[in-house]
Formats: C-alpha cells, structure tokens, sequence
C-alpha cells in the first residue's frame, strides 16, 4: 500500500475558458469539480494504475464532506482522511483553451489546532504500519508549524517506510533534516530553497541539506535526478499542449511507485515523464491519459550525466 498525505486537502473547481485576459468577464465552458489537493492527486493516479493506495490528511466544513463523497467513487482508493472543525478549502484552476496555459487560485485552507494535530499523527503512525512508501504532498493549513513534514517523515523512518517529499518553502527546508528519500521540487521551487539558479546546483544543495535524492521537474524539459549514484535527465520525446496543473503530481506518482517496487532510476525516471506527459494530456488533474503514457514509456531518454558526488 503507498499512502499518501495530504494536509491541505481541497475541492478543487477547474474552468475551461477559450482564452484568458485580465480586466473583462468570460463565458466558461467546461466545468470540473473533484476532490483534490497534491498527494489526493498522486493517489488518483495510482488507483488508476491499479495501485493500493491510501490517503490521509485534513478535511472539514461541508466542502470537506464532498471531498469525501467523490473520493468514494475512485475504485481502489482507501479514505483515512482525519476531521477538522474548519472549512476546507477550494482551488479554482482557469485553463485558456487558446494556449493551454493554467492560472490557479489557491485558498488557504482551515486553521488546524494542536489537538487536530495530535490526532491526524495518531492516525499516521498506525497507517504507515501497513505503507510500502509514503509521500507528503502540498502546502500546509494555517496553524501548523513548518516543520510537520519533518515529523512525518522521522515517524515513518521510525518504521523503515521511505518518502516522497513534494513541497515548497519553509516546510520543504525544514524537513530536510528528517532525510526524505525523495524531494522533488519544480524549477521554480528549487530556485526559492536555495537561492541557485542552476537546477543541479540546487539540487546537490538540497542533498547537502538531508534529502538523499532529489528529482527535479522541468516541464516539457523533463525531470533532472540527482541521486546518491549519480546525475540522470530524462526527456520526453514531444511537447504536448493541455492542463499543466497535475503533471508534477503524475510525476510523484511515478517516483512513488517506482520505490515502492525498488525499480532501478532509469526506469522509475522513464515512468514518471510518461505519466506527467499523460496528465497534461487531460483536462483535470489526477488523471492521465492511458494512450499517451503508453507512447512515452517506451519514448523517454534517459541521460546518465555524470558520477554521483559524496554527502
């Protein structure tokens, strides 16, 4: 079982306009509404890989109850999210039909007490018994210190579970030390953290900072991976149009599965650009589309750069 955590669950609403221009109205098209959040997403695209899967995090309010009745309708997903008294959030994301760009509008979340806390750990430490991997996903709710994700991970090294880390600032920085396995930040992310702007450069700082490999997402580039056995980029082979929005979390899906298998980098690099390309190809994020991801498997390059430096 991979479980995945989510402490800034959401319902997350996605509008499809012909183009997007600031300053007028807009007649929108199609209209998605689901659960979401980053590790609802990786969970998504595990069951639909027919993955046991988990997930767990924070919900409240009546928009945590529909994040909870759509989660009941994804075959092969397991809800242990944890209640809240506050109202989760939602996420309206506004995809331009004219040039596939998205902008999204991201709500804070509810405020989550101590005790609200206490009680999600507890429920953590007796679902990572039965976990094969964990990943930790998104941004945290007011109230919560930066360092949780720190605690989750040290709770899981505890029980020889390994990490999959997807966040950003503070509560990426403070969770190196706890050593996840994996941390994959965006370019932009990784930028932020470290202050490098050469993405390897980055990377090996994170590395130096606790994080044993770090995976770092490009876009339509594709993935740069530094790991204790070296450098690898993996590349698609074309550049798709569509809803950017979930493939970062395709790609935590992919590195999920991937140590969850114990598959070597090459291949566990191949199949998470195959599945971000997938997801791009659909309009909300948490799928993917089967056709492609079929294509891409076989299509991804693999570099090996260079040796793998000491830390």
């Amino acid at each position: 079982m991979i479980l995945t955590v989510t402490p800034n669950a959401a319902l997350d609403v996605t509008y499809g306009v012909d183009s997007l221009r600031p300053r007028t109205s807009h007649r929108v098209g199609a209209v998605h509404r689901r659960a979401g959040g980053k590790g609802v997403n990786v969970a998504r695209v595990l069951a639909g890989r027919g993955r046991a899967v988990t997930v767990t995090g924070l919900v409240g309010g009546p928009t945590g109850a529909l994040i909870r009745e759509d989660l009941r309708g994804v075959p092969g997903l397991r809800d242990a999210l944890v209640p809240v008294a506050g109202e989760s959030r939602q996420t309206v994301t506004v995809v331009s039909g004219d040039d596939g760009d998205a902008t999204v509008f991201n709500e804070q979340g509810p405020h989550v007490s101590s005790a609200e806390w206490r009680a999600f750990t507890d429920c953590f430490a007796e679902l990572v018994r039965e976990a094969s991997v964990v990943a930790l996903c998104g941004s945290l709710p007011p109230g919560l210190p930066t360092d949780v994700y720190a605690q989750l991970i040290g709770l899981a090294s505890e029980m020889g579970v390994p990490t999959v880390l997807d966040t950003s600032g503070a509560p990426l920085l403070d969770a190196l030390g706890a050593r996840p396995d994996v941390v994959k930040p965006n370019v932009a992310e990784l930028a932020a953290a470290t202050g490098c702007e050469d993405a390897g450069a980055g990377a090996e700082r994170l590395r130096a900072l606790g994080a044993r490999s770090v995976v770092v997402s490009s876009g339509p580039e594709g993935l740069l991976a530094v790991t204790p056995d070296g450098r690898r980029r993996a590349v698609p082979p074309e550049r798709l149009a569509g809803n950017p929005t979930g493939a970062g979390d395709a790609c935590v899906a992919g590195l999920a599965a991937g140590l969850a298998d114990g598959a070597d980098w090459g291949d566990v690099l191949r199949e998470a650009v195959a599945l971000s390309a997938a997801a791009v190809a659909c309009p909300v994020a948490g799928d993917v589309d089967a056709a492609v991801h079929e294509r891409f498997r076989t299509t991804v390059t693999v570099e090996d750069l260079h040796a793998p430096q000491p830390h």
